[in-house]
């Protein structure tokens, strides 16, 4: 067998910092509509409507929490019949071994217990935030800076076009780099 080369990209990072929001949706909603790949936006506090502006889906995460709650309720369900019924039936004041009203607090507690861990689980999975990783984020972002991430992963990407939408803007700092995120 031959070898072969290995075709990977290089894939480049251009990003704006601004001093407010409003600048911030505004120039991430038209960089959109100008056909730029928005890879991230970083801000102090949640922006209402930049998920829209940046065009963002709606998050799986909620579903994954329901299913992890669904999963956590019949694991409760199964391990309750089990120990009362079958594995250990206990005949306490002439009271039936499956009590469904004994079950509720245990039911309700591990169908939180289930949702909450699965869905952090999976919220730090999906974002790539394993133990002891060093994210390399912009200075004072959690501050009071907004930054804008362009993904310049073609050759269509047009370094001038990208530097007048800063400007037009007022981007504090404009930065390129190929280990922002």
């Amino acid at each position: 067998m031959r070898a072969t080369e290995s075709s990977e990209k290089t894939v480049r990072y251009a990003a704006a910092f601004f001093d407010n929001e409003m600048d911030l949706m505004a120039i991430a909603a038209e960089a959109r509509l100008r056909g730029f790949e928005i890879q991230d936006v970083f801000t102090p506090y949640p922006v209402h409507g930049m998920d829209r502006a940046v065009g963002l889906r709606r998050s799986r995460l909620g579903w994954i929490a329901f299913v992890a709650g669904v999963l956590g309720l019949i694991s409760a369900i199964i391990l309750q019949v089990w120990t009362s019924a079958y594995d250990w039936p206990l005949n306490v004041g002439g009271k039936p071994f499956n009590s469904f009203p004994l079950f509720v607090p245990v039911m309700f507690e591990l169908t939180v217990l289930f949702s909450g861990l699965i869905s952090i689980g999976v919220l730090f999975m999906l974002n790539r935030l394993w133990i002891f990783s060093k994210k390399e984020i912009f200075e004072r972002v959690t501050d009071d800076r907004f930054v804008l991430v362009l993904k310049q992963a073609d050759a269509s990407f047009d370094n001038d076009k990208a530097a007048r939408l800063f400007k037009k803007y007022n981007a504090i700092k404009v930065v390129e780099g190929d280990r922002f995120v």
